[in-house]
């Protein structure tokens, strides 16, 4: 797939108030600090599409993304530590919750994961919730241009583990992506686009 264009449409913190189009949504979200603007930009080919900064926490609402006019990006805050109030926090987690549970137009969410670091608690907390909602999700590891691929072919495995571990039949799909040299670009979007097309083959039922 190729983006031509990628449109900030709208940022807001109620399910309501998203765009109203019949149009499939794509959900990115993942701990604070994991790279997940870095990612959207560089997915995106836009520099400057979803703030960076060196404040984990930054985004707060949620942040739709129009891409090639018939898709949306949505870039969600992040879950786990970031320097807001603990009432901030809890405000957070039901917007969140609530677009999950509540947005028809999401087909896939994207949780976003620091390949450098062991497995953690919190995702595979967040990735189990979402089994449990059934919403059809992808694991896409970041940074992989920060250590060697025999350590990603590790941490990939103690994942796959935990979860084969905790119930799960099978390690769900994943892709592993670097924002500094475009890893991982080209199949993601390839399998954007594979879910596009089928989404738009009966848009009755969508």
């Amino acid at each position: 797939m190729k983006i031509n264009s990628a449109e900030f449409i709208i940022s807001n913190s109620e399910v309501s108030k998203c765009p109203q189009e019949r149009l499939p949504e794509y959900a990115f979200i993942g701990r604070s600090n994991v790279g997940k603007s870095s990612l959207i930009n560089m997915l995106t080919n836009h520099k400057n599409l979803a703030k960076t900064s060196g404040r984990p926490g930054k985004t707060q609402l949620i942040n739709h993304f129009k891409i090639n006019s018939n898709w949306f990006l949505v870039d969600l805050p992040g879950y786990g530590y970031a320097r807001v109030s603990k009432k901030t926090k809890e405000v957070f987690q039901k917007f969140i919750t609530d677009y999950f549970e509540k947005r028809e137009q999401l087909v896939c969410a994207f949780v976003l994961i620091d390949i450098r670091l062991e497995a953690q608690a919190i995702d595979l907390e967040f990735i189990t919730y979402l089994g449990e909602i059934e919403v059809p999700f992808c694991i896409i590891f970041t940074k992989a241009d920060k250590i060697s691929k025999t350590k990603i072919d590790s941490h990939v495995a103690a994942y796959r583990k935990k979860l084969l571990a905790s119930n799960w039949e099978e390690m769900p799909p994943y892709f592993i992506t670097s924002s500094a040299d475009g890893t991982g670009k080209e199949k993601l979007l390839t399998y954007i686009e594979e879910i596009n097309t089928e989404v738009f083959k009966d848009l009755n039922n969508f």
